[in-house]
């Protein structure tokens, strides 16, 4: 049985790496509508598999802190890529991608995870109610956060264990305003940034909050696709049996 399956859009660019992907399987391993609007928006239109890896990875276990993201992205695709595999093994995906955005409060242009001034950094995750969203929101208010996203593509090869891995990480600076206190309750009743990691949506009303962005916004909403795309190109020009099998 022959499968038809083609992710590239008509709006992507002509290059060697959209016509590499041009009638593959593309898996995102994410239920998150601004990554896929993302990749809609840059030509690549994935089929949604979302992983179903409880993301628990404890983050005292990681030496660096931007490790963190990373690994739970590549879990995310690793568990996506395997379940397909098994459940459609004459329909194997040609690469899965998995995504993981976390925010860190008190950031520097020179992260560590240790600040000069003793602070440590904290990894903020989605808000579990309005209280604990206006908490973080007087944290990160007046201050500077960092926004990082893991990025892991995983795609198939002929040596154990039958996938290969690739994996960046992107990192951008947010600084937020000195907003008033009723500005951040304001927010918070609004409830948009509930369900998004540090509490705030900068595509959103939480544009509002912030001063400026040092780096690439779409990795702030969730994606960075310019990242993504120039790993691509990478593979595409370093790897010899990239998406050829």
């Amino acid at each position: 049985m022959t499968h038809k399956h083609n992710a590239v859009l008509p709006n992507a660019l002509k290059t060697p790496t959209t016509q590499k992907l041009t009638n593959k399987r593309v898996i995102l391993a994410s239920a998150s509508p601004r990554r896929k609007e993302i990749l809609q928006t840059l030509g690549l239109a994935p089929e949604v598999v979302p992983s179903i890896f409880p993301e628990n990875l404890p983050l005292s276990s990681f030496e660096h802190i931007h490790e963190y993201p990373v690994a739970t992205a590549t879990q995310k695709a690793v568990e996506v890529y395997e379940r397909l595999v098994a459940e459609t093994p004459d329909d194997a995906p040609d690469l899965v991608i998995g995504a993981d955005t976390v925010v860190f409060t008190h950031a520097l242009p020179s992260t560590t995870m240790e600040m000069e001034t003793g602070v440590r950094q904290e990894l903020l995750e989605k808000p579990s109610s309005k209280e604990d969203n206006l908490r973080m929101l007087l944290d990160l208010n007046g201050g500077v956060c960092e926004v990082v996203t893991g990025v892991s593509l995983v795609y198939p090869i002929l040596s154990a264990p039958g996938y290969e891995i690739k994996s960046i990480d992107e990192r951008t600076l947010v600084y937020f305003a000195d907003n008033q206190l009723h500005v951040l309750k304001a927010y918070v009743d609004g409830q948009e940034g509930l369900d998004r990691a540090g509490g705030f949506a900068v595509q959103g009303l939480g544009n509002l909050l912030i001063r400026k962005i040092d780096g690439d916004f779409h990795n702030v909403v969730g994606f960075p696709g310019a990242s993504f795309f120039k790993l691509l190109d990478m593979l595409v020009e370093e790897e010899v049996d990239f998406l050829a099998i």
